[in-house]
């Protein structure tokens, strides 16, 4: 994976709650109530990042969420507002396949999916997500997906030959 990390000091980042579940513990006296919240953050440039808070209350989860999210940024490659090249990965349960798209197309992804792809700025995809449809491993696996996506220049070096050649062949 080349994952590519950065400070989010620098950067100016947008929030996208992905799912809040209210979750309960089981006690003596009943049930205490809390909360945890999926957040995705991006400069919808290609940095994006996610993170997961818990909490009492609602607003603390989504605070402690966006927090997490900015201490795990990464830098996608993109491709005319696109990814540059189709890629299908599993994460858990979660299995989710990436395929770019013509310019006009749109985001064509699903619930969790859906968020991530807004907040990199990727304007035209097609994503499927099959098997999980648990949030939490939907985000990972897009996530995963993202950061494995080689720009031609990174392949071109990789192989060792000219930029021409890899598109070529």
């Amino acid at each position: 994976m080349n994952i590519r990390t950065l400070k989010a000091s620098e950067i100016e980042l947008a929030e996208k709650v992905v799912a809040i579940k209210r979750v309960a513990k089981v006690v003596k006296g009943g049930r205490r109530f809390s909360f945890s919240a999926i957040v995705v953050v991006g400069d919808g440039n290609g940095v994006i990042g996610y993170g997961l808070g818990k909490a009492n209350e609602v607003t603390d989860a989504i605070a402690k969420g966006i927090d997490d999210a900015k201490k795990n940024l990464v830098k996608v490659p993109l491709y005319k507002g696109t990814v540059p090249h189709s890629i299908e990965v599993k994460y858990g349960g979660g299995h989710v396949l990436v395929k770019p798209a013509a310019p006009g197309t749109g985001v064509k992804a699903g619930g969790a999916m859906r968020a991530v792809f807004e907040s990199a700025g990727i304007k035209d995809v097609i994503a499927k997500s099959k098997g999980s449809s648990n949030p939490h491993n939907v985000v990972k696996a897009t996530f995963r997906a993202l950061s494995e996506v080689r720009d031609a220049v990174t392949v071109a070096q990789h192989r060792g030959v000219s930029l021409e050649k890899v598109f070529n062949g």
